[in-house]
């Protein structure tokens, strides 16, 4: 499960679809439908927080945009709860981490893309994150 700290522009459309999936079945986690995942370090962020459901919700949003911007058919139905306004951290390392961790990914899976992103230097970041100075998170898996 990855959920990303970086905006979902930057991802392929393999990526942009693999963390829809993924973001829905950490919200099925925040909400207690499921036992499988609850444990799982890239939900910590959210279990800090006053209300997760909200905030993965929240993020599901930002998500379904992007889809729709690309012509997809997204269902916004699975979502469970409407946009709060609220941000969440993130540190500088992490974002760091995560964009290299992306350009990876997308040097063999998408070329294209690749050569489209190489070079930025300061990722916008998902809408419902507030960039902090600081390293990789402590619930990163490196």
């Amino acid at each position: 499960m990855r959920i990303w700290s970086i905006h979902p522009q930057y991802l392929d459309p393999q990526g942009l679809v693999a963390l829809w999936r993924e973001t829905l079945l950490a919200q099925h986690v925040l909400l207690g439908k499921t036992k499988d995942y609850k444990n799982h370090p890239q939900l910590d962020r959210f279990k800090a927080s006053t209300n997760p459901p909200q905030l993965i919700a929240t993020y599901l949003w930002s998500i379904h945009e992007e889809a729709t911007k690309r012509g997809y058919a997204f269902d916004d139905s699975k979502i469970c709860k409407p946009k709060s306004r609220h941000k969440l951290a993130v540190t500088s390392g992490q974002i760091h981490y995560e964009f290299e961790h992306l350009l990876r990914k997308l040097k063999t899976r998408n070329p294209v893309l690749y050569r489209l992103h190489k070079d930025v230097k300061n990722p916008t970041l998902h809408p419902m994150f507030k960039k902090v100075r600081g390293e990789i998170e402590d619930w990163e898996r490196t």
